[in-house]
């Protein structure tokens, strides 16, 4: 059982964040530029754990709600000109849209007919980022280099693709999505969340409304999805329908099934191992994918509650 220690929790978070923090001035070039993404990325399985982790729905069109929000700040920026703050904005709003209006459908179902319902969605979405390609460019997407202005703020301007200033960026991404996630499990709300993960009937017979708690995970999971799409469409200046892809709706399900799901570190831990590993492997051979899958196989069977599942099962019970 976990035995939540506030102060502890509290340490251990701070402790995470000021080492990412630091390691912006120790690591090699390479090195700096991978942790900024999967700073990015790891914000991104943060927002898919708050829907598998905490309520229990595991959804196969994720990408969805990250393609939403790097095309919509894309578009603002290639298309309209806006700057980078208001294109933001403009992404989390269309995301915050689409997944509260998928919430309205998809959580009519549950279980499978869930999980089919929200590929379906994220289908349709990746085809329709296709079809306009006038506005999307169809599948060789487009680059924000030459049409992102740099941030302004006060008498200081910052270039989106300076290496500091992108390390930066993702690390408050990530600052601001764990310190999220931790608000909410320990708030009623996420309390409630733990319970329809754990007995959704019971919960109901208590007098919850467990639709409505549902919809509000299903919109702040896509939010912070969303968000780290408009991060990355504006760190990495490049929007691209890949990223809608159902690889891409099933990348944060692997991410936070190695690291641990329902912990809040779980996703950062298994983003950076899938990343290096992948990278790895791949310049030893060109079957990589099998060698990956074969040692997830074996992670999976070895913590089959994930890595940080396991510390939290033999020698941490209060970790988040």
């Amino acid at each position: 059982m976990n035995r939540r220690s506030p102060k502890k929790t509290a340490v251990l978070m701070a402790g995470v964040l000021l080492l990412l923090f630091v390691l912006q001035f120790i690591l090699p070039a390479y090195h700096h530029s991978t942790f900024s993404k999967i700073m990015v990325l790891a914000s991104y399985a943060m927002g898919f754990n708050i829907l598998l982790g905490y309520t229990g729905l595991m959804s196969l069109g994720h990408a969805m709600f990250f393609s939403t929000g790097m095309y919509a700040t894309g578009i603002s920026v290639y298309h309209f000109g806006y700057t980078g703050i208001p294109a933001l904005g403009i992404g989390v709003l269309c995301t915050v849209l689409v997944s509260m209006l998928l919430g309205l459908v998809a959580l009519r179902t549950s279980g499978v007919s869930f999980l089919i319902v929200t590929l379906m969605f994220g289908q349709a979405v990746f085809l329709s980022i296709l079809y306009f390609d006038q506005f999307t460019l169809g599948q060789d997407g487009f680059t924000l280099t030459k049409e992102l202005e740099p941030l302004v703020l006060g008498n200081a301007s910052y270039s989106y693709t300076d290496p500091t200033f992108k390390y930066n960026a993702a690390w408050f991404l990530f600052a601001l999505s764990l310190v999220i996630t931790n608000i909410l499990i320990i708030s009623p709300i996420g309390r409630v969340l733990i319970a329809i993960r754990e007995n959704e009937e019971r919960t109901q017979m208590l007098g919850y409304n467990t639709y409505l708690y549902k919809l509000f995970a299903m919109t702040l999971s896509g939010a912070l999805s969303g968000l780290a799409g408009s991060v990355h469409a504006l760190l990495f200046s490049y929007v691209g329908a890949t990223f809608a892809e159902i690889h891409h709706s099933i990348a944060p399900l692997l991410w936070t099934l190695l690291g641990g799901v329902g912990t809040t570190l779980g996703p950062l831990l298994g983003t950076g191992i899938m990343h290096y590993l992948i990278d790895f492997t791949s310049g030893w051979t060109s079957a990589y994918l099998l060698i990956v899958g074969a040692i997830l196989v074996l992670l999976v069977i070895g913590a089959p509650q994930g890595l940080m599942g396991l510390v939290r099962q033999k020698r941490l019970p209060w970790l988040p």
